[in-house]
């Protein structure tokens, strides 16, 4: 059963969702841009009981506090870093999907002492030189923002059936906890796209655990394509690659099943802390 709590850590409120599970390793869930922790609730549910889980909501997001600026991948992952230390947590595993596979990805090459094993679900790797101009980014910002806020004005029903006709391959399961994150997550979070992206090849170079991608299809709109991942994997021995066919970038959304098989076969190969 999971339980809702909140903890002072690098000087936010952060908001948190705990499937506890006594004395079993801990597995820490950072969500995408724009979800929240309730976004994790099926993985949640089918590893309760094997894991100590703890999910948190992102600044700006869920019920997180949402300071005016400070929404970098490194602002991200100062606050990860505060969490793990305010709760004194031992060596989790560290899981994160999109943009927060791309703070796990910091978390994991700045700060390996902190953390067991790390996985990157479509993680945000964009290449610097692939980066669209400041003004662009700002644009691609006020699109999402405009976007947003559109849905933030609909009905949760009425949101809920546009996005299931965007991804009609979604189980039922995910919709509720989607539409709970668009309402409450807070246009600040936006910042995000207009920061410059971390040097993911340096991180994953530096990354001193085990860690696992998990890659979809590149005709699905994945930021992984399969160049990349074998890029990826080539720049360190400790990074293995999981490819969940028949799936786009929310990949467990779009495959659950295979999802799970891929992060049980990896966190049972995981050395205890």
């Amino acid at each position: 059963m999971s339980t809702s709590h909140f903890v002072q850590a690098n000087g936010l409120r952060i908001h948190y969702i705990h499937a506890a599970a006594a004395g079993k390793p801990q597995l820490l869930l950072l969500h995408g841009l724009t979800d929240a922790a309730v976004c994790w609730t099926p993985v949640i549910e089918a590893l309760a009981g094997d894991y100590d889980i703890l999910a948190p909501d992102a600044r700006g997001h869920g019920q997180t506090d949402a300071p005016e600026r400070g929404y970098s991948a490194l602002d991200h992952a100062g606050d990860v870093v505060g969490f793990i230390q305010a709760l004194g947590l031992h060596q989790p595993v560290v899981m994160g999907h999109s943009m927060g596979g791309m703070v796990a990805t910091v978390v994991a090459g700045q700060h390996p002492a902190l953390i067991r094993a790390a996985i990157f679900e479509d993680p945000a790797w964009i290449d610097l030189a692939q980066m669209p101009s400041p003004e662009m980014r700002s644009q691609r910002a006020d699109e999402w923002r405009a976007d947003l806020v559109a849905n933030q004005a609909l009905p949760p029903a009425d949101m809920i059936a546009k996005r299931r006709a965007a991804d009609p391959g979604w189980a039922d399961a995910e919709f509720g906890p989607w539409s709970v994150a668009k309402q409450q997550v807070r246009l600040n979070v936006l910042e995000y796209i207009e920061h410059a992206p971390a040097d993911w090849r340096a991180l994953v170079r530096a990354m001193q655990k085990p860690a696992l991608l998990i890659t979809g299809d590149a005709t699905r709109g994945v930021v992984i394509a399969p160049q990349q991942a074998a890029e990826a994997q080539s720049l360190n021995p400790l990074l293995a690659v999981a490819h969940i066919p028949n799936t786009g970038h929310s990949i467990r959304r779009d495959n659950l099943a295979g999802y799970m098989d891929a992060v049980r076969a990896f966190l049972h190969a995981v050395p205890s802390a």
